[in-house]
């Protein structure tokens, strides 16, 4: 059951249900049974201008239900103020066996309370406006997807793809979910904890200048001697000073940093180039092309050799 409002992205809607529909032709057993519910079963205009129908209406709408799953959108915000909406988006998650939501629909779970005590994640840029409203929501912005038990909250747009795939993988097994994968010519699927986004390119630039100075040093010389001793002399302040500025800037302390910072190079050269790993890894700043290996799977939750097989030159 996916649940929209007006200003939803329509996107997320069709990830959803098209796939589930893509499992139902290969063979998906029981098929699945999608439902587009609305506010009293209007048809809802989504960001993109585009009217879709209801069919039927979310007031009205019993259990059990197998999955229940909000979509996210520019509406999002208005959604979670409508009590009435997220009165009987929190009735139906009680006779829910899982209950979901992609990208911003993670706002209207929290307003329900259903984030509560749990971890849970949304699309990157939304993350901090979250975690200020909901305090009680453990948020984190870097997994596509995140499950917390019988709760799953996915990262923005296409992120709904990799979620329903993780649920047909869960549901049918694995060789129907990769065959689902390959027919709709998209990964044979992104593991949840990798990240949504670039280090480089998921927050503005600090605002403090010793902390800019010290990131764009670690960016351009990242074979160097990266510890936050050696930075924190660079910066002309004491390490443990530097790390509190990190913390306060960057939301991660140097060393942190530093680590994401060598595996997004990294991940960049294995799909641009056809350097062996070992010299991937030298060229990044890891000791060796295990610690690179250890830091993918901590990162991205794949090996370099498997993320060049996926993404690299061809």
């Amino acid at each position: 059951m996916v649940v929209a409002y007006d200003d939803a992205e329509l996107v997320e809607i069709a990830c959803v249900t098209t796939a589930l529909d893509g499992a139902n032709r290969l063979g998906a057993g029981p098929p699945y049974e999608t439902c587009l519910v609305t506010p009293q079963g209007r048809p809802v205009r989504c960001a993109s201008g585009l009217v879709v129908a209801a069919q039927a209406p979310l007031e009205r709408t019993r259990g059990p239900v197998d999955t229940l799953l909000v979509v996210g959108g520019p509406g999002h915000t208005a959604a979670a103020l409508n009590g009435s909406l997220v009165g009987h988006v929190r009735r139906l998650a009680g006779v829910s066996r899982r209950v979901a939501s992609v990208c911003t629909g993670a706002g209207v779970l929290a307003r329900a309370g259903l984030l509560d005590g749990r971890r849970a994640t949304t699309h990157w840029a939304f993350a901090e406006e979250m975690a200020r409203n909901y305090p009680a929501v453990d948020v984190d912005a870097t997994p596509l997807y995140l499950r917390d038990g019988h709760v799953c909250t996915s990262a923005g747009v296409t992120g709904a793809l990799d979620l329903t795939l993780a649920f047909v993988e869960e549901d049918h097994g694995p060789a129907l979910a990769r065959s689902l994968a390959r027919q709709m010519v998209t990964y044979l699927q992104r593991s949840g904890n990798q990240a949504q986004i670039s280090t480089f390119v998921n927050a503005p630039a600090p605002d403090h200048r010793t902390v800019r100075r010290t990131v764009e040093h670690i960016t351009e010389h990242l074979d160097g001697d990266l510890g936050t001793t050696a930075l924190a002399e660079l910066a002309g302040v004491s390490a443990r000073h530097l790390a509190r500025l990190f913390l306060g800037h960057v939301g991660r302390t140097p060393a942190q940093f530093v680590r994401l910072a060598r595996a997004e190079a990294a991940a960049h050269l294995l799909v641009s180039t056809t350097l062996p790993l070992a010299s991937v890894a030298r060229r990044c700043g890891f000791s060796s092309a295990e610690t690179m290996r250890q830091v993918f799977l901590d990162h991205y939750g794949t090996t370099p050799s498997q993320h060049r097989t996926v993404h690299g030159p061809v």
